[in-house]
This record gives structure tokens, sequence and C-alpha cells, in this order.
């Protein structure tokens, strides 16, 4: 196949490009490098097979250029929960984003993956969820929640974009992803967050009780999934979760990391309300049902945190001691 990624340079991107590389795919990358990072790319540095553009989503001119004669379009690209940033950034860059990938894929004839992520389900309080359950969104005064919806909207015009002029697609809904190439603050999530503390001397910084759930999924088990979308006719038009369904809170995985990387020592933990933030809201709990993705792709997470976890310390130990060498 010749392949598509936005947002390569990223955590999931750059991981995802190299394995469609390492299975003998062409894979061309977008990204404009406001949170990617060529380190990540690395390992692809003078393959044949692989090509960077430096680029933004929102050039939908250059983006539908760099998609033509691509078998499968990759959008990744996109902003995350604005707890520190732009609220109307995050809402731009990820409908506008999703606009032009949406008409570079109609102009190809790609097969679109989108990804979108677990934060759609919202408050709905039927955990674990599956694909078909209702998207419950708070106010639009917490904005917290423009994520959620730039990434709800983001899968209706897909399916109202394909009801109009069919194109091949399929809707992945990400489930705390970790792992080698993640972004070393909160836009990584909380354990990397955690690890930096370690790393720093700090006490472990939680949001709230710390008693939320997530169920985090290593990055090898969200590729797994992601290389398999294109050949399988049966994810076209689907919806489909990635993600582990070990529940943890975020307590438990504070406390699980300061004890692999400060074995015998008591854990230091911080409480951070909520109003930090300003008007916030969380989730209680968000975990999948990956039943689909078990029987459409045949794939199920095999990266428990056990074995995850030591294998994410070790390489942002690796990560953390090479930017402080070059900075």
């Amino acid at each position: 196949m010749r392949v598509l990624i936005t947002g390569v340079a990223g955590f999931i991107g750059s991981n995802l490009a190299a394995a469609l590389v390492a299975e003998g795919h062409r894979v061309d990358g977008v990204d404009n490098l406001s949170q990617g990072s060529l380190l990540n790319l690395e390992s692809l540095r003078g393959s044949p097979r692989f090509t960077f553009t430096e680029a933004d989503v929102l050039d939908e001119r250059t983006l539908v250029e760099c998609a033509r004669g691509a078998d499968a379009l990759y959008h990744l690209a996109a902003y995350k929960i604005p707890r520190y940033g732009s609220a109307s950034q995050t809402l731009t860059i990820n409908l506008v984003g999703c606009g032009n990938a949406i008409r570079a894929a109609q102009t190809s004839g790609a097969h679109l993956i989108y990804a979108s992520t677990s934060d759609v389900y919202g408050k709905n309080p039927a955990c674990p969820f599956s694909e078909d359950d209702d998207l419950v969104i708070g106010p639009p005064q917490v904005r917290r929640w423009a994520y959620a919806l730039s990434k709800a909207v983001g899968e209706q015009h897909i399916f109202a974009a394909a009801a109009d002029s069919p194109f091949p697609f399929t809707v992945v809904r990400f489930f705390g992803g970790y792992g080698p190439g993640q972004h070393l603050s909160w836009w990584g999530g909380p354990q990397a967050v955690f690890i930096n503390n370690v790393i720093d001397g700090e006490p472990l910084t939680l949001h709230g009780t710390g008693l939320q759930t997530r169920s985090f999924t290593y990055i090898d088990d969200h590729v797994a999934a992601l290389v398999r979308i294109p050949a399988v006719a049966a994810s076209r038009g689907e919806v489909i979760n990635l993600g582990s369904d070990e529940e943890v809170t975020i307590r438990d995985l504070a406390e699980r990391i300061w004890r692999l990387m400060k074995p015998g020592e008591s854990p230091r933990l911080t409480l951070v309300p909520y109003e930090t933030f300003g008007r916030y809201e969380d989730v209680q709990r968000r975990v999948p049902n990956n039943a689909k993705a078990r029987r459409l792709l045949g794939v199920a997470p095999e990266w428990s945190l056990d074995r995850g976890l030591p294998a994410t310390i070790a390489w942002q130990l690796a990560r953390r001691r090479h930017v402080d060498q070059r900075a």
C-alpha cells in the first residue's frame, strides 16, 4: 500500500509509520511539528519507503496533494483537551482538519481512518462503553468538552460526507494510549507526567481525588489494530473502540509508577483540585467494550500495565537523557 499519515511525528503516528514501513508499505507523513517531534521519526530517516512533509492539516491544498495516489489515509493530527490551552484552537484544528482530510480522501479515493477518542462518550454512566452507546457531553461553559465535541462532530461529518458521496472510511475511538514516543507532558497522559515527576524528584500530581478510572493501552496494541483496518472490508463504515479493558484508578497508576521507579519508598502524592483549571469536569470511568475490534479485526490487547509500564519508563528515561543532552 501507499499510506498517508497526518500527525506522523506524534505518538501514534510515528509508531504506526514505523510498523507500516517494516511491513513493506510506502508511507508519506505530514506534521506541522507543533506537538510532534522529529525525534520520533529518527528510525525512519533514510528509508526509501518513507517521506516527510512539514505541513499543517489546515492547509487543504497541501493535504490533498500529499494524499494523491494513497490507498489509505490515517488522520491522526489533532489538538487535545484544552486544559491549559485554547478551546478555540482545539475546535478549529480538529473540525477544519477533519474536513480537509475528508476532501483529501474523496479526491484520492483513499480509505480514511479517522482518529476519534473515548472522550466522546463523555458522562455516559454505561461503562464499559460500546460503540452504539449514547454520547453524553457537558455544558458549553466547560471548555474541556471542546475536544470531545470536535471529535464527535468529526465523526458525524465523515458519515454525512460519505452519504452524499460514498468513500471508504473507518472511525476508531482510542482509549488511553501510552508507550515509547508519547509526549512528555499532560498532552501525553498522566503516566508521562508521573514518570517525569519521579525523575525530577517531585511528588506525583493527581487531579481531583485520583479515584477516577481509566484504561491504558500500550502503543503496540493500538498499532496492531490500525495496520489491520485497510485490509478488512468489514471495517468500512464502522466505528470501532480500540483499547485495553484493564481498569485502573489514576491513584493506583501513580503508585505503580512510583514503586517501579523507587522501589521500597512510599509514594509522595499531591492532589490538585479541578478548580485550578477554572470550571472543569472530569469523567469518573472510561473503559471500552472491545468485542467489536476482536470480531472485525481479530485483535485483542496483549500488553498489561505490568508489562507496558516498565517498557515505557525505560523509554522515557532514555528520551529525557537525550533531550537534556541536546539542551
